[in-house]
């Protein structure tokens, strides 16, 4: 999960995603540019957080907890 410290969005669903065991790894873009650049390649050039990148390499922004479920559960 790409995200920033400051952003509720994010916290909201790393939250979620304890809450349901669903394991993740945080990237923040403010401290890691070539991330910050992956961000915005997905995001039409848009820095939104949280992205969250699957081991499929697709893509999902500011997703709900039931949408990375379903994705998780598909690719399993």
């Amino acid at each position: 999960m790409y995200s920033t410290g400051w952003c509720g969005y994010c916290k909201r669903l790393k939250r979620q995603l304890d809450d349901a065991g669903i394991p993740y790894e945080v990237v923040d873009i403010e401290s890691d540019p070539t991330a910050e650049q992956l961000v915005r390649d997905a995001n039409n050039g848009n820095a939104t957080v949280p992205t969250v990148l699957f081991p499929d390499g697709t893509v999902m922004t500011n997703p709900s907890l039931r949408q990375v479920a379903e994705k998780v559960t598909s690719a399993a």
